[in-house]
Formats: structure tokens, C-alpha cells, sequence
């Protein structure tokens, strides 16, 4: 039937976009932990930073409970946007390498190579509210005098425009085209991969699906997969999309991705590439087995509802 072809297209869209979305929602005051965490040697040199407990604690005593879910409808439209399109195409590309190879499993590299070329795509396209996202989480870091104080993610995306001009939404796009390629290998091609492990060693036949014991098990390790392989990508990118220029000179603390990287190797050392993994690996775990389990089984309720 026409519908079902229509409906089957749609799928890993419709699926990853809402799971991914659930996911977002779920984690979002971790993620503003982590935002903050990755800006806190950016605007205060030499100053230990502080856990994601204390930040969000602090937070809560300042401005409130709601203050650890500002942002969180840039979040959303990232997600149904950038979500939707990083897991959508790769399940597509997936299938389509799946049905070239004799519907045979697709070795690893292929996997890799499907996670890369949907992660930039996606990332392209949703840039904007990454950019948006970011400024409306670290808005209140900055000195009060400096502060734009963004009423939501519409308010953020116009004045960053007017401001500053379009181009200013795709500030950071060379690291987070990198975060994206490498959060999508980390988290969808090594699910894949792990999927089929783990199915091994459970005795799971994946007959009908992979058993929730394997998608429970391949979940945890794609959820340190994704946060190991994009956390220094992840932390140029947020420095590169919440710089400033200087008041005075009107330079930008970084001129690009080399900048940004050689200023915090020689600041902090290779592991101030992972400044805030805690936090952010507290992110991606979570939100990788959110994900990936709900992709699962709204996957599974999505066919059933459309009978095929």
C-alpha cells in the first residue's frame, strides 16, 4: 500500500526525532551542568571547576527550580530538527548498505561511515539552535553589565541575527560538524556494533528484534562510546559558539577550531580537553540509552500502528 511505503520512509525519522526529543527533555539539566562547566575556564582561568552537582545546586538556591531548564525549548526544536535528521539518515543509510550487502549485517566501517555522513548533514542543518541553546544557557555566566538576557530560543535566533548578522548562527559549525560525526560513530554506528555483540553473548537470536537485556547492554556501551569520542569537539564547540568579542578591542577570544584547541592544551593541559566529562558523560549516558532504548520501542508501536 502507498501509505505503508510513505509511512516506512518516514519511520527512522518520526522514531529517532521523538525518542530523541524524550531524551533532551529528560537530560536537559545535566546538559546546562555541562555547558557550564566547559565555559567556567573560558570566563574564570585558573579557578578549579566546580561539579554539575554544586553548579545545579547553586542554580536551584539563586534563581530557582525552573532556572535548570532554561533553554530547554531550544533544546526541543534542536532536537526535532537536528535529532530527527542525525538518526533518521543514518537508519536510512543503514538499511540501504544493509539491503546492497544481501541484507546481511554491514561490517563496522560502513557502520562509521553512515554515522559520519548523517551526523554533518544534521548538523548543518541544525546549527542555529545549537547556537541558541548554547547562548541561553551560559547568558547568566557573564558579567550582569553583559548580559543579553534572551527571553526564549525565538528571541535568541532573531537578536543573534540583527546583532550580530545570519552567519553568527553557524559560529562553531567546523567543531560541531566534527562533535556531530563523532557523537553519531559513538552513539548510533557502536549501538549497531555492540547490538550484534552483546546478542552474541547472551545467546539473543534478534529474531524479532534485539532482546531488551541486548539493547539495555549495547545502550551502556554506546553511551561512553558517544561521550569519549566527542567531548573535546563538544567543548570547542560550546567555547567557539559563546565567545564574545572583546569590549575593548573587539577581538574574538578564538579565531577558530587550531585557536581554540592550542589555547586550552597550552592553558590546561590534553586533559582540559575533557574539562566537565563528568558532567558530560552524566549527559550522554543517559541520554544515548534514552534514546537508543525508546528509538526501540516507539519503533516497534509505530509498525504495529501502521501494520506491517
Amino acid at each position: 500500500m502507498p501509505e505503508n511505503r510513505a509511512a516506512k520512509i518516514a519511520e527512522p525519522f518520526v522514531c529517532g526525532g521523538t525518542a530523541a526529543t524524550m531524551a533532551s527533555i529528560a537530560i536537559h539539566p545535566m546538559d546546562l551542568a555541562k555547558v557550564r562547566m566547559q565555559l567556567f575556564g573560558q570566563l574564570n582561568p585558573g579557578k578549579p571547576v566546580p561539579s554539575f552537582a554544586t553548579i545545579l545546586t547553586n542554580m536551584v538556591k539563586s534563581d530557582g527550580v525552573t532556572s535548570i531548564y532554561k533553554g530547554v525549548d531550544a533544546a526541543i526544536g534542536r532536537q526535532l530538527v537536528y535529532g530527527t535528521a542525525r538518526i533518521g539518515l543514518h537508519r536510512a543509510i543503514s538499511d540501504e548498505l544493509k539491503k546492497r550487502n544481501d541484507g546481511k549485517p554491514i561490517n563496522f566501517g560502513m557502520k562509521a561511515l553512515s554515522g559520519m555522513a548523517s551526523g554533518s548533514i544534521a548538523v548543518c542543518i541544525g546549527t542555529p539552535f545549537d547556537i541558541a541553546l548554547v547562548r541561553l544557557q551560559s547568558d547568566s555566566m557573564a558579567p550582569a553589565a553583559e548580559r543579553k538576557n534572551y527571553k526564549n530560543v525565538m528571541d535568541a535566533l532573531t537578536r543573534t541575527v540583527k546583532e550580530e548578522g545570519p552567519a553568527a548562527l553557524y559560529k562553531g559549525l567546523a567543531p560541531n560538524i566534527l562533535r556531530g560525526m563523532s557523537m553519531n560513530v559513538g552513539q548510533l554506528a557502536c549501538y549497531d556494533q555492540a547490538k550484534e555483540m552483546v546478542a552474541k553473548l547472551l545467546n539473543d537470536p534478534m529474531t524479532n528484534g534485539p532482546a531488551f537485556t541486548t539493547q539495555v547492554g549495547a545502550s551502556l556501551v554506546a553511551g561512553f562510546t558517544a561521550a569519549a569520542f566527542s567531548m573535546p569537539f563538544d567543548l570547542i564547540k560550546s567555547r567557539l559558539m559563546a565567545q564574545k568579542p572583546d569590549p575593548i578591542s573587539g577581538k574574538m577570544p578564538y579565531s577558530g577550531v587550531v585557536d581554540c584547541a592550542a589555547s586550552i592544551l597550552k592553558s590546561d593541559g590534553p586533559l582540559g580537553l575533557f574539562s566537565g566529562f563528568s558532567a558530560y558523560y552524566g549527559r550522554c549516558a543517559p541520554h544515548a540509552m534514552i534514546v537508543l532504548l525508546c528509538t526501540e520501542s516507539i519503533t516497534s508501536g509505530y509498525r504495529k500502528a501502521w501494520g506491517y
